[in-house]
């Protein structure tokens, strides 16, 4: 015996949101090529990369506007200001990068996959922010990514990163990679977690069509990585991702 079928409706925004969807990705086209390119003349001068994080926070800015979506921000008296943090957020969707660099409060620099480096003016627009490429595929390669993030924290730079390495496939939050950890503990300067909440719901991973909604981005309290070893990094990570489980429920 066959059950009826639940009859399916349409949502009548879908034509709407396909134009939109259309402008947004004309938009980031549009906007990655002229704002990559200034960044990059900023960085030929701006030894500090500040310039070009600005440039970077307009950019992000820009394409939310353009995409109807609206951030609101938790947590933001947890972190000083004028301390630099390794930052470890969950990763749903393409619209947390812009999310990030458009609201997140403090300066930072992207530890990202070595692929988007190779992006004509976006990668060389990254290169010129301090970002730092990590090829997971080529371990010395990465050791040495990791060595430098870690050096740039030290420095006074705060630097962001998906402990998750790609973006979920279903929103929820998936294993860690550990490479961000060794770095935390060899650099000994806390883990901020991040939790997005909404950018799944926006952008799905393999989905074009795009949502616009309100998301929340949730600043957790530093983590320490003093007193971590790298043998047993393992605490920490859980540490972290317990963190950000629970800033991610409270939503």
């Amino acid at each position: 015996m066959h059950l009826p079928r639940e009859p399916q409706t349409r949502d009548p925004r879908t034509p709407i949101l396909w134009v939109r969807t259309g402008v947004v990705i004309l938009w980031v086209a549009a906007a990655t090529l002229l704002m990559g390119l200034l960044a990059i003349a900023l960085s030929l001068s701006d030894r500090t990369a500040r310039s070009v994080h600005r440039v970077a926070q307009a950019w992000g800015r820009s394409i939310l506007a353009v995409s109807g979506v609206r951030v609101r921000i938790e947590g933001r008296e947890r972190i000083d200001p004028a301390a630099a943090f390794i930052c470890m957020s969950n990763h749903q969707s393409n619209f947390d990068i812009p999310v990030l660099l458009g609201h997140f409060p403090l300066p930072f620099r992207w530890l990202a996959k070595a692929e988007l480096f190779r992006i004509p003016i976006f990668g060389r627009a990254m290169r010129g922010a301090g970002y730092i490429p990590i090829d997971r595929s080529n371990r010395p390669a990465a050791i040495e990514s990791l060595r430098q993030a870690a050096e740039a924290v030290r420095s006074g730079v705060s630097v962001m990163i998906f402990p998750e390495g790609t973006r979920s496939p279903d929103g929820m939050l998936k294993p860690f990679k550990k490479g961000g950890f060794v770095m935390a503990i060899k650099a000994g300067v806390p883990i901020v977690p991040v939790a997005l909440r909404g950018t799944y719901e926006i952008m799905p991973k393999k989905r074009l069509l795009i949502r616009p909604r309100g998301v929340t981005l949730a600043i957790g309290a530093p983590v320490a990585s003093a007193g971590h070893r790298l043998h047993a990094k393992e605490a920490l990570m859980d540490e972290v991702r317990d963190a950000l489980q629970r800033l991610l429920a409270a939503g």
